[in-house]
């Protein structure tokens, strides 16, 4: 047989019913989930089983380099928290957070429960919404409606100039962007009760055009939602030069990691 170790999603507040929910969900390599739950009961770890030699130190380092394993893993994860995340409130943990076996996990759920029970309060009601900002700046004027360059300039000296000229239009635009996109962040800070900034994004992870110059991720509760994509809207609205892009509702996954850093809790991406 095949050896296993427990493979986290995250962690929830056990409740009626909370088993029910668990049994019918799949979760890495289709495996059955299950919950690992403190002594009390109070607290549960979301779990599987997943192949050993798949999570070791070093087969783990290369399948992370393998996008297709990779994706597959990912989907997987994100399918059982958000499964979850319908119906209860969920503490997501990083991808590819194993651990040798459950009884580990429960000590580790022990260990934790004071920081995963805060931030499970703190979660509750709340969803995460992504607001990424783009900077789309204006085309550059053609070379009839540009300025004359002048008589006594030399067609090199006149080419030079109208280089710089472009340069500072470019750099009013992008610090006229910036300034939009800070009324867009004051409007979503207004109704978010937590916000991350993420990565900028560039290549193919940058959706349609423009520059990418905020990506934003803010808790916003349930019942603010419509007001808050209302109101990013809005502040967006005002500006020509930038685009935005809301995303969401989603598990809070950017609004876990504060829960981890809590002093007693581990969360290795290798075996523990």
């Amino acid at each position: 047989m095949t050896a296993a170790v427990s493979y986290l999603y995250g962690v929830v507040a056990v409740h009626t019913g909370l088993y029910d929910m668990v049994a019918v969900l799949r979760g890495i390599a289709d495996a059955p989930v299950r919950l690992v739950p403190d002594e009390d009961e109070n607290l549960a770890a979301i779990v599987s089983s997943v192949p050993a030699g798949d999570f070791e130190e070093a087969p783990l380092a290369a399948h992370l380099e393998d996008l297709d394993w990779l994706e597959a893993v990912a989907r997987a994860h994100h399918r059982v928290i958000d499964a979850m995340a319908a119906q209860t409130t969920v503490l997501p943990l990083r991808l590819a957070t194993i651990y040798r076996d459950d009884d580990r996990v429960r000590a580790m759920v022990r260990a934790a429960r004071r920081a995963f029970a805060h931030r499970l309060a703190h979660l509750a009601g709340r969803v995460e919404w992504g607001v990424k900002i783009y900077f789309d700046p204006p085309a550059a004027p053609a070379a009839s409606t540009a300025a004359a360059p002048a008589a006594d300039l030399s067609p090199g000296r006149a080419y030079l100039r109208s280089r710089h000229q472009e340069r500072h239009a470019r750099q009013d635009a992008y610090r006229a962007a910036e300034q939009a996109a800070q009324r867009v962040e004051a409007a979503a800070c207004a109704l978010a009760v937590e916000h991350a900034r993420h990565r900028l994004q560039q290549g193919p992870l940058a959706h349609g055009s423009g520059e990418n110059i905020v990506n934003n991720a803010y808790l916003v509760p349930d019942d603010q939602a419509q007001d808050f994509k209302d109101a990013v809207q809005r502040a967006a609205e005002q500006s020509e030069i930038i685009r935005v892009e809301i995303t969401g509702p989603w598990a809070p996954y950017s609004f876990a990691a504060s829960g981890q850093d809590e002093p007693g809790e581990k969360s290795e991406e290798a075996i523990t």
